[in-house]
């Protein structure tokens, strides 16, 4: 099969780099010249825009975007659109809110499937999880780039209609999220607890048939060895929360208590800016007690 790639960035490339193992051909593009030029490299035929690989590809067109979400994904849509039919099939394999998802499938005569992505650059090795909606053919037609792309036939699977794949992506975020919360919280209580402990050991441990053993508890031992038990100079600081946000508002909308999603998602805004209600909280302290007042240095 020939698969035409829009967006060579970590995860672009790592696609391009799949699909080309498993035997398939790919056409890639992306506005880095270096970036084109790695896939070429890794045996994938260059285009100079989108509109250039649009037509380097044969009448059924299939293109996997993996672009940000959002602007670039219509920007590459819209220079598209005049070259698909109705037996085309774009995939955005990007982050993109399930509503936009929705929307574009509705506006676009093109097969479009939404595809949750799951695994980060890891998925280099291992292959990703693909969460898919869209038109059943067309997801059945692009089997064998899924199975390449994804951990195998295992990895992927249709979530529905139009808008599924990045809504369930949405809230397996949401859920990272609360499970990154749990183990900070974990950990920090055993930093600062009654014992010395040597962290890295205590998440060995646990990884080794623990009920909480995890890829994520994998990465919490990773980080101890490479940064100490201590953590070294890692600032307080946690970003990202595009997904967490629309996760939290979907259940508002739908009336579904999701408290461990929202306190994770609170916890890591507050992380990034001094909080003024804990400074009000430490001089109220001083009004109602006399408590000292700790000051900033």
């Amino acid at each position: 099969m020939q698969l035409g790639v829009i967006g060579l960035g970590r995860m672009g490339q790592i696609v391009v780099d799949r699909v080309l193992d498993a035997g398939h051909d790919v056409v890639a593009f992306d506005l880095d010249e270096e970036a084109v030029a790695t896939a070429v490299d890794a045996g994938a035929e260059p285009a100079e825009s989108v509109v250039d690989l649009a037509e380097q590809l044969g009448s059924k067109k299939r293109i996997w975007l993996m672009v940000p979400a959002g602007a670039a994904v219509d920007a590459a849509l819209d220079d598209l659109e005049p070259y698909l039919d109705a037996d085309d099939i774009v995939v955005d394999g990007g982050n993109s809110y399930f509503q936009d998802s929705v929307r574009r499938a509705d506006s676009t005569e093109v097969a479009y499937l939404d595809c949750g992505t799951s695994g980060g650059p890891a998925g280099a090795e291992l292959g990703f999880s693909l969460m898919v909606g869209g038109p059943e053919w067309a997801y059945e037609e692009l089997t064998p780039v899924f199975d390449a792309i994804a951990t195998g036939p295992a990895g992927h699977d249709r979530m529905g209609p139009a808008g599924s794949g990045h809504y369930v992506k949405m809230v397996h975020n949401g859920v990272e999220y609360a499970l990154m919360q749990a183990y900070g919280e974990g950990f920090e209580l055993l930093a600062n607890g009654r014992y010395d402990l040597d962290l890295e050991a205590v998440a060995n441990t646990w990884n080794n048939g623990a009920v909480i053993r995890s890829w994520l508890l994998e990465l919490c031992e990773e980080a101890f060895r490479e940064e100490g038990n201590e953590l070294g100079d890692v600032a307080d600081h946690v970003a990202g929360g595009s997904t967490g946000t629309w996760t939290v508002q979907e259940a508002l909308e739908q009336e579904v208590p999701t408290p461990l999603i929202y306190q994770a998602l609170a916890e890591r805004f507050g992380s990034r800016s001094e909080r003024f209600s804990r400074r009000l909280a430490n001089r109220l302290r001083y009004g109602f007690g006399r408590h000292e007042v700790a000051r900033e240095e």
